[in-house]
């Protein structure tokens, strides 16, 4: 899948998700075989980018080539301004979020709350377009409500302004993440426009990617919540997708030794206070993929008080599952 001048090493892509997609987990899943990353979601106000949070969200350092920076917004100037900083600090491709369904970032106006106004989704993008000499991608929903689905509309909207590439979540703003996608409205898109489409949402396994490519057209997949303590997700639907068979599973001690280094990577990129809590939603996450009884081993990990302490208990718990495994072989 090509985006811009970028030739992507896999159509497997990272979903931007706020408070999971920091620098440590996406560079953890490009390595595990995603072929794209983009940063956490960053207000296109910069009045706001002072704080530790946009600072952090920010910082692409050590991160694979093509980096790519989400911004939201509502104000054509404002956020095209916000692309051209943000190229100018190194983001290879700008990505323009229109798919969020959170009530703080649709009650401003932004995310999928724009999907309800294609007159200034054309005015922003097209701004942001001619902004910056970088691709820029855009991810949106099938629409605001099941009334209201213009996600082909959208797409032709994104593809005459020069959009570089369209994500497509199969939902609509009203559903949030209830119910499941529906995948005929990503079809009808990828009918639409000659730009890439990716295809997002329920896609959890090798399998549901391979049969979503097949029943939309579509270019690529967006994983999210899939990725949720279960990183190597990437490394096992790239396998079905491009050699037609499934992976052999991971050792129980690949697995541990990555569960560690994402630890290490997020104490390093954090600091002591924010590491430990930031840890703790990947741990639950790992513990609840992996452990037999995780609810035990969860209460201990998420008790830590220190980067120590909370290090020192991962290594013993998932040092002993690995174990087991080993032994009983």
């Amino acid at each position: 899948m090509q985006i811009g001048p970028y030739l992507l090493p896999s159509t497997v892509v990272l979903a931007p998700m706020a408070g999971v997609t920091d620098r440590p987990f996406r560079i953890l899943c490009r390595r595990l075989g995603a072929g794209l990353a983009a940063s956490e979601m960053l207000t296109a106000d910069t009045r706001l980018w002072h704080t530790d949070k946009s600072r952090r969200r920010m910082d692409h350092r050590g991160e694979p080539e093509p980096r790519v920076v989400q911004l939201a917004g509502a104000d054509p100037h404002a956020l095209a301004e916000a692309a051209r900083i943000n190229v100018a600090l190194g983001a290879q491709i700008i990505d323009l979020n229109m798919g969020c369904p959170a009530k703080k970032v649709c009650g401003r106006l932004c995310g999928s709350a724009l999907l309800t106004d294609e007159p200034l989704v054309a005015r922003i993008l097209d701004a942001v377009v001619k902004a910056v000499q970088v691709p820029v991608t855009l991810k949106i929903r099938t629409g605001w409500d099941h009334a209201h689905r213009n996600g082909v509309n959208i797409a032709g909207i994104a593809e005459s302004a020069g959009i570089a590439a369209l994500a497509v979540h199969g939902r609509t703003r009203a559903d949030f993440y209830a119910g499941a996608a529906e995948y005929d409205t990503i079809r009808a898109i990828k009918a639409r426009v000659r730009i890439p489409v990716i295809a997002n949402g329920d896609i959890g396994t090798a399998e549901k990617a391979r049969e979503v490519l097949d029943f939309t057209g579509a270019d690529g997949v967006m994983i999210g919540r899939a990725s949720h303590g279960a990183p190597w997700i990437f490394r096992a639907v790239n396998a079905r997708l491009q050699h037609g068979f499934a992976c052999a599973p991971l050792l129980r001690s690949e697995a541990r030794d990555i569960i560690l280094g994402h630890l290490d990577s997020l104490y390093l990129f954090y600091g002591e206070e924010s590491g430990v809590r930031i840890a703790r939603k990947h741990l639950g996450w790992y513990c609840e993929q992996l452990l037999s009884a995780p609810a035990q081993v969860r209460r201990e990990l998420l008790a830590a008080t220190s980067t120590a302490m909370q290090f020192a208990r991962a290594v013993t718990h998932f040092a002993d599952w690995a174990n087991a495994a080993a032994a009983a072989a």
